[in-house]
């Protein structure tokens, strides 16, 4: 499936930002030999700016107040991939920044990753990792209506159908839709697996299969997410990661699933019939440090609503063999599958932030001998004692400035920049008076 546009191709070559957005340049076909001479520059600015486009450069201090310099933006050519969306013969690669010293930026979060698997590679190991992303589709008024609202043929009445969760109608209505969005995963060599509809109106899940190479598969995320909003497009819909779009409606989350293989090819998280003391350790891990890089998980005000009691979206900081309330899920514990399913993020999060976190906590568990407690039982409370995530989004932030953790995993500029950037959101959404606070107290207080 190709477009038909006449337009002359192009190749686009994009950055990938702290919100998990797309930024760069379109540039013709033609005079693609810039691209891959790495001469195509970007202010290094560019990956720092807030949800807003703001660069904030009053305490980042990398924009105007230094000349807002370039940065060489040096292309990936393993993600170059089709555009069928765009004219024919059209191309996007993803590209990392480089200071103009050859150095990758600090800011970039391709780098931020690649720094990551170098630990694992310097060990003799390698993550294997898979992901699965939910999203909302929704009608395409929403810049008019100023709320989202589930695509008309999944509503009776104006009111959505019920729950839809592996709902086979849901999928069949929407079919023409999906369909784009398989083509065009599959014309971009994507590892897309099964395709599912989830709780809410209109809401997917897509899979991608496992990869032995994490920065390819968060590359394979991050297209996912271009096409889902690409197809919708071209479907009269819009695409949203938002993690809670409805407030009455299942939230939408960015689950991932993790092994790590030795130089052999071999499942190190596998303990065959004995005790799984190392996929526990990873886990205890991915548990000691998770409250901690929650703001990874849950960058912006929106993501806190997700987490509420009862619901699939973890509000305790616990792990089970097999069990989908826990934020860690061990789906096996034996043989080649042995691996974790961390689920707390939602489908709003950076993948490549995302996995940097995730693979930092369970380095830890490879570097240490760690206990993550008693499992959590289905149809059982968790363990007492243990903590709990914040549903606050200021707290996350003040936890994840001040962690250990984060400097390590992630470089105490980094940590600097993404906690300051993600306070002002949150003191921002502090300060505003919503909806909510006219209807509930000016008519009572």
């Amino acid at each position: 499936m190709t477009s038909h546009d006449t337009s002359p191709p192009r190749i686009e070559i994009l950055l990938v930002g702290m919100n998990g957005d797309l930024r760069g340049k379109q540039i013709p076909l033609e005079a693609q030999k810039k691209v891959w001479d790495g001469t195509v520059r970007l202010p290094s600015s560019t990956q720092s700016l807030d949800i807003w486009g703001y660069d904030n450069d009053e305490f980042t201090g990398l924009s105007m107040s230094v000349g807002d310099p370039d940065g060489q933006c040096i292309p990936d050519s393993r993600s170059l991939a089709p555009m069928p969306w765009a004219p024919a013969g059209s191309v996007q690669v993803l590209a990392t920044m480089h200071e103009m010293d050859g150095t990758p930026s600090f800011i970039d979060p391709r780098a931020i990753l690649a720094a990551m698997l170098e630990r694992y590679r310097k060990r003799g190991l390698t993550p294997v990792v898979a992901t699965e992303l939910e999203f909302y589709v929704v009608e395409d008024d929403w810049r008019e209506t100023g709320r989202p609202q589930p695509p008309a043929r999944l509503r009776y009445r104006d009111e959505p159908n019920g729950f839809q969760l592996y709902d086979m109608n849901a999928v069949d209505t929407l079919d023409a839709y999906l369909q784009t969005v398989r083509a065009w995963a599959k014309l971009q060599e994507l590892p897309a697996d099964a395709t599912t509809a989830e709780f809410g109106p209109g809401q997917f899940e897509i899979n991608l299969l496992h990869r032995a190479d994490a920065l390819a598969a968060a590359d394979d995320c991050i297209y996912l997410k271009r096409i889902a909003e690409q197809a919708a497009r071209k479907h009269g819909l819009k695409s949203t990661c938002m993690a809670k779009p409805y407030a009455d409606h299942a939230g939408s989350g960015l689950h991932v699933h993790a092994s790590v293989i030795d130089a052999d090819g071999r499942n190190v998280l596998d303990a065959g019939d004995n005790d799984p003391v190392r996929l526990k350790s990873v886990t205890a891990g991915l548990l000691k440090t998770m409250r901690e890089a929650q703001l990874i998980f849950a960058p912006f005000a929106n993501s806190y609503r997700r987490f509420q009691p009862g619901s699939f979206a973890p509000v305790d900081i616990d792990w089970g063999f097999g069990h989908r309330g826990t934020a860690i899920r061990i789906p096996d514990a034996k043989g080649p599958a042995a691996r974790v399913e961390h689920r707390v993020a939602g489908a709003d999060a950076n993948p490549y932030l995302l996995l940097t976190a995730i693979l930092g906590g369970m380095l830890l568990g490879l570097d240490e001998a760690l206990d993550p407690g008693p499992a959590t039982e289905p149809g059982k409370e968790p363990p007492t004692g243990g903590q709990r995530l914040t549903h606050d989004f200021l707290t996350a932030v003040e936890e994840f400035s001040a962690s250990p953790f984060i400097r390590d995993a992630f470089g105490e500029r980094y940590q600097k920049l993404y906690g300051d950037t993600k306070r002002k959101e949150a003191i921002t959404y502090l300060r505003t008076v919503s909806d909510f606070d006219y209807r509930t107290y000016l008519p009572r207080i």
